[in-house]
């Protein structure tokens, strides 16, 4: 039996580096350190290898390699001696120049999206995308909390607590309906704060409202609904979200006490997708007569997608339960903290009746297999330890405060405008007597250098023009210099451009 000793380059023997990828088998013989030193200057000259970048310890990349620490050493000393790295102790040895290659013209940045590429035609999938990322001093968006105000501390105090608690096995997969904590969490704050009386095991976690209707599409579709019923004016954002399951969206007039039941019943749809607690964009409440029908209309077997937007959000009236809390079997809810702490989280709720749950949770794990464990696990403890509602009184009172400087702001420069939904919410809708479309003032005010979104875009059936304002995200300063430039674009005289000509009604094309 021979007992030879195996080479070092024995070709059965693994001889690469996940580092670069590189193969010591692709080094002629006999010039392993000059092989190696270029195929580092290479990866330097390309950016794999960035200015500041540490290269990997010579014992380490040398074991890797199956090769003699010499041969890496040399490699490192001639990149030294050609200036592209350099040793520094402990540090160390790291990357500092590139080599030098003939210039090449400078990528252009990639240019912001100007106001008649945002406002000139019928609004797309892509239109939120291209107003978030127009260039703009002041942002009037509606639906933008006060992301300056995330709870950071409390976050992070939440977050040491959760790890120091936190099992090995809890870094496992999660459960798809959700972390138990999260629900049980969700559960109790229902219970206090929306007038819900739910088990935790009826609640599932969803990547917010967005995820939520997604999953209650294909249900619905699953179950033969092609139509689902919309407030007008409402959400285009929510709209496209149905379109984009198949649905169509039979609009329903909506008036000072919300949505008009006895025009969804006409509409025929077996379903339909309401804000009741805060209207967006009107911010209206369903009044309580309205509610008696709507709850008739449900009975005879009508199926309600409740999207408690703004809810928590109220500054001068009493609060109102969801409609969950009173027709549980009738009621699809949906809820998120996107407007609580931030959209970033992706955090939401569905409590569905009986019939959809099972549906929902497969089609949930076939999704994602759960959202993240850790942040529900965090924002549980936020929930639980009352830090929640710390942060939404807080909130209340801030956003208090710049609600008032914009309706002062509207009052002094757009004196002809009518203020919409001021009593709740995070966003104030303006509708005008008449004059031009509001796609052409909402692009005047962005070419100004603020934000806004023409009411236009949220309705389906022609009505007055108007904006959809938010305040949340803005400083009072901020707000009236924005609301002073939107009046200055309106005295102004506005171009008659695409944005003119396109039809008011925001129907899809």
């Amino acid at each position: 039996m021979s007992r030879a000793k195996s080479r070092p380059d024995d070709r059965s023997i693994t001889s690469g580096s996940d580092f670069l990828q590189l193969d010591i088998a692709d080094a002629p013989a006999g010039g392993r350190s000059g092989w190696l030193a270029e195929q580092l200057r290479r990866a330097i000259g390309d950016g794999r290898l960035p200015v500041g970048s540490r290269l990997p310890a010579t014992r380490v990349l040398a074991g890797d390699l199956r090769v003699s620490r010499g041969v890496v050493t040399e490699a490192y000393q001639r990149l030294g001696e050609d200036g592209h790295v350099a040793g520094r102790g402990r540090g160390g040895t790291i990357v500092v120049a590139a080599p030098v290659s003939a210039p090449g013209p400078a990528p252009a940045p990639p240019a912001a999206p100007r106001a008649g590429a945002v406002f000139g035609g019928e609004p797309d999938a892509g239109v939120f995308d291209a107003l978030r990322a127009a260039r703009a001093r002041i942002d009037l968006s509606p639906g933008v909390p006060d992301l300056a105000a995330f709870p950071r501390t409390a976050w992070l105090r939440a977050e040491r607590a959760v790890l120091a608690s936190l099992s090995a096995s809890d870094l496992g997969y999660g459960d798809p309906r959700g972390a138990p904590a999260l629900r049980r969490a969700v559960a109790d704050w229902l219970a206090r704060n929306r007038g819900i009386r739910v088990d935790p095991g009826e609640v599932l976690i969803v990547a917010g409202v967005a995820q939520a209707l997604g999953l209650v599409g294909r249900a619905l579709r699953a179950d033969g609904v092609t139509a689902v019923a919309v407030e007008d004016p409402g959400s285009l954002g929510t709209r496209q979200h149905l379109w984009h399951s198949g649905f169509t969206t039979p609009p329903v007039p909506v008036d000072g006490d919300g949505v008009v039941v006895r025009e969804l019943r006409a509409c025929g749809a077996p379903a339909a997708l309401l804000t009741p607690a805060h209207q967006f964009p009107a911010g209206v409440v369903l009044g309580g007569e309205r509610r008696r029908e709507l709850m008739r209309w449900a009975a005879d077997g009508g199926l309600v997608l409740e999207d408690d937007y703004d809810a928590e959000h109220r500054y001068d009236r009493p609060p109102v339960p969801a409609l969950r809390a009173v027709l549980p079997e009738r009621v699809c809810y949906a809820g998120s903290v996107s407007k609580l702490l931030a959209p970033a989280l992706r955090v939401g709720w569905v409590v569905a009746p009986a019939r959809y749950r099972d549906t929902l949770i497969e089609d949930k794990r076939f999704a994602d297999l759960g959202n993240a464990v850790l942040p529900q696990l965090v924002l549980a403890q936020l929930m639980e330890s009352g830090q929640l509602e710390r942060q939404l009184r807080f909130l209340r009172r801030r956003h208090h405060r710049r609600r008032d400087a914009m309706i002062t702001a509207i009052r002094a420069y757009l004196p002809d405008a009518t203020v919409h939904g001021a009593a709740a919410g995070l966003h104030l809708m303006i509708t005008f007597a008449g004059g031009p479309p509001d796609t052409e003032l909402a692009a005047a005010a962005l070419e100004r250098g603020v934000k806004v979104q023409p009411l236009s875009w949220h309705r389906q059936v022609p009505g007055p023009p108007g904006l959809v304002l938010g305040y949340a995200a803005s400083t009072p300063t901020d707000i009236a210099a924005g609301v002073a430039a939107i009046g200055a674009a309106r005295r102004a005289p506005l171009s008659r451009g695409p944005a003119a000509r396109r039809s008011p009604s925001g129907t899809p094309g």
